[in-house]
This record gives structure tokens, sequence and C-alpha cells, in this order.
């Protein structure tokens, strides 16, 4: 029969939609699960990854192991191995392949869970979980103190005890969680969360009485040691007995051998500090004692010695000092007083015999002496100058050309007033100028001196 065709509102999915969907709800189902079988099919890859199938005698299961789960195995497996296999369902989506993602592989049979035990401890070794760098200081005198464990447990009992007759000064909050079974891990991680979310506890305890290694196991689980060594509250461990050691106790900041020892490991000894702060008392009373008697006789001292040098007298003896100092005081002003008088007489007959009236008459008369004499010299400065001035204007006028043309001669000048000298000066129809000693003449040349005689030139007024 033919189908119908789907309506509006019917969901149509795709390959890859329905796949990412049965993945999501796969994942979402199952939490982390153990599964025991046989391997078949088992690959080695060059990414150091181990692909196989886990199968029994009616089905089986691929499985995928990668590289970084694969490396701290402790063992080699091989086809054929029985073996325990812890991981998470998942769906290989371009394939539609249902799958397990396994993340822990143990041999099968006696002491797989110490194998388990060993190969989580060394995983989370070389992770540096448990380095001492990364551990937290517990405080030394904590206020608030938070227990992880069982309610109904005797390890409650025991730390509460242990925490009353040592520290009975701490506030105490317990938080439940099962310690023992598959949902313990779940429920000892939602405990430490919870105590260091809400700030209360200043130092954690996590705790659980003795036990096989399987009733200890919860306290094994990587989640549980992950969640551990990422709290920002400190946390002391104190799991089994003193033999028992589980990945808590090597991820925690303390490991104690019980859950007593825990309780006590995380708090002062509270009897020994009050027999210690007895002695401190007693010390503080017979210190203060003796300050108190040494005061007393320092006192005694200070009031014979009041009684000997009474403030009256001091203050009588201050104030006859005073009146010493005044008297002095007036003495030196009064002397003071005659030398400045003294010094002002002096200097007032001083001042009368040097006057400035007479001083400045005297000046007057030495200054109209020097006028006269300056006269006097300036005067006679003037005639040897005027002396030698006519001598050298005589002197000059004998030398002067103007003598010369007094007698009749006269300079010759061409156009543009150069004095002309020589023969070659001269040429026919050059217009001339001719100085003589009162007036000037022009004329003109009307024959080259150098065609006729040498020493003639025809001038043409």
């Amino acid at each position: 029969m033919r189908p119908a065709a789907p309506g509006p509102e019917t969901a149509i999915y795709s390959p890859s939609e329905i796949n990412r969907e049965v993945r999501t709800h796969l994942e979402a189902g199952f939490a982390r699960i153990w599964l025991r079988g046989e391997i078949s099919n088992l690959a080695r890859p060059a990414s150091g990854h181990l692909y196989f199938s886990l199968k029994d005698a009616r089905a089986q299961i691929r499985c995928a192991l990668f590289r970084g789960n694969a490396t701290g195995l402790g063992f080699r497996p091989a086809n054929g191995d029985e073996v325990l296999v812890r991981g998470r369902l998942s769906l290989y989506e371009p394939r539609g392949d249902y799958q397990l993602i396994a993340d822990g592989l143990l041999a099968a049979g006696a002491g797989a869970l110490q194998q388990a035990f060993e190969a989580l401890k060394r995983k989370l070794e070389q992770e540096g979980l448990f380095a001492s760098e990364r551990k937290q200081p517990l405080p030394a005198w904590p206020a608030r103190i938070g227990v992880i464990t069982s309610p109904s447990g005797a390890a409650v009992r025991d730390i509460l005890n242990v925490l009353a007759q040592r520290w009975p000064l701490a506030r105490v909050r317990v938080y439940a969680a099962q310690v023992q079974g598959e949902q313990a891990p779940a429920e000892l991680i939602r405990a430490l969360l919870a105590a260091d979310r809400d700030g209360f506890a200043e130092v954690l305890l996590l705790a659980r009485g003795g036990g096989s290694l399987e009733d200890l196991w919860a306290f094994n689980d990587e989640q549980l040691a992950r969640t551990i060594a990422a709290l920002k509250t400190p946390v002391a461990c104190g799991v089994g007995h003193e033999t028992d050691f589980t990945i808590a106790d090597f991820v925690a900041d303390l490991r104690a051998p019980t859950p007593s020892a825990a309780a006590a490991a995380v708090t002062p000894d509270g009897p020994a500090l009050k027999r210690q702060l007895n002695g401190l008392e007693e010390r503080l009373r017979r210190t203060t004692q003796r300050a108190l008697d040494q005061q007393a006789q320092r006192l005694d001292y200070l009031d014979r010695r009041l009684t000997t040098r009474h403030p009256q007298r001091r203050l009588q003896e201050s104030l006859d000092h005073c009146i010493r100092l005044e008297q002095r005081l007036g003495r030196a002003i009064r002397r003071k007083i005659q030398s400045e008088q003294q010094r002002a007489a002096a200097l007032g007959q001083r001042l009368q015999s040097a006057s400035p009236r007479s001083r400045l008459n005297h000046g007057q008369d030495r200054l109209a002496a020097l006028r006269h004499r300056l006269a006097l010299a300036v005067r006679r400065q003037l005639d040897r100058l005027q002396d030698r001035l006519t001598g050298q204007t005589r002197a000059l006028d004998n030398v002067s050309p103007l003598r010369v043309l007094e007698r009749g001669y006269a300079v010759v000048r061409d156009a543009d007033g150069t004095a002309l000298t020589r023969a070659g000066q001269f040429r026919a129809g050059q217009e001339v100028h001719l100085l003589f000693r009162r007036f000037q003449v022009q004329a003109t040349i009307t024959r080259n001196p150098l065609d006729g005689e040498p020493d003639q030139t025809d001038l043409t007024r």
C-alpha cells in the first residue's frame, strides 16, 4: 500500500538530523557505564587510538578508546582478551554507528579494581594533580569546618567527638552524601561543590570509615579527584584505616589515616592551648605584679623628691632670679643710653665744625678760581691755534693755483670738466672752457696742435 503524504505539521528529518537527535538522547540517557566482554576486531592506527568490538555470546558493540586514555592502561590489550570497559554511549553520526566511547580499560578477573586504581593513579600523577606545590595550606585556627560524609555512619560521630574535645570553638556543618555504591561519587561531588560554593567552611573534611577496596571505591573516582583538585577551599581527606589509600587521599591538600585523625589534623589542640594560655596568664600576672611593685617604689622616690624640692620653693627661686635679671637689664640699658648720648654730642660737634654751608662757600670760591684758570688756558690755547692757522693759511695760499691764475694763467677743461694738460687731448672743433682767476671763457679749437707746431694751439673765443 502506498503511504499517505505527510501533513504540514509532520516533522521530516534528514539522516544527519536524526542521527544528531539520537546521539543527544543516547548520551543524555546514560551515565558512564561498565561493560564486560571479549575484545575482537582490534585496530591500532598510527594516531594512537584503539578501535575494537566488545562481544559476548549473543551481541557486540563498537568501542573507541582515544590515545589520551590509551597511554595509561598498564597492559597491552589483544583480540580475545576479556576486559572491563568504562565509558559513555554515543553515536558516530556520519555512519549512524552506535558505539561506546571508552575512557578506561581493565583486564577482567582478579585484581581488576587494583589495576584500575593503579592506572588512574598514574594518569593523575602525570597530570600533576598530586604535586605538593598545587596543594593549599590549611588554616591554623579554623572557626568554621565543613564535613562531607554519611550522616548515619560512625565516621561523623568520631569526627564530631574529636572536634568537640580539641576545638569546641569551631562551628561545624555536615554536608550529607553517600560514601559507598554507584551513586556515591556523584553525591560526594555534589556535596563538595555545595560546601565550596556557600563559603561557610574554612576547611573541608572528606571522610568515611574503613572497609574493603570495593567499599572505598567511590573515593577512587576520577571526576571526584578532579573536583577536589579544583576546589577553592582546602580539603583534608580521612578515608578508611591507616593502611587504606584512595585517589582522593593523593589529591587532597592533607591526607589523614582515619576520620578522627583528619579531624585532629585540621584543628589545634584545644586542651593543650588552654594549658598554654593558663601558663601565659600566670606569667602575665607575675610580670604585672613586678611592674606594679617597681612603679610603687618609683612613686615613693618621687614623693620624697617632691617633699625636699617643693614647687613653691622652686617658684620663689625663679622669681628671685627674674628680679636679678630685671635689675641687670635696667643697668645695662642706662649705660647704653649714656654711651649713645655721649656719641651723639661728639657727632654734633664734628657736624658743627664741618658745616655744609662753610664747605659750600669754600667750594664756590675754589670753583670760581678754577673757572678763571680755565678761561685763561682756553684763551692762550685759542691764540696759539689762531697763529698756527694763520701760518698754515699763508703757506697754503702761496701754493694755491689761484695765485698762479692771478699772474695771467688759465686752466683749460673739456666739456666734462676734465683738465687738459697734454697736446694729445686737443682736437680741432673741440669745445673747451678757460678758467681764469675771476672769470671763465668758452672757446673752440680751430686746429689740432699735433698738426702744426707742437707747443702752439689755436683757440677761437
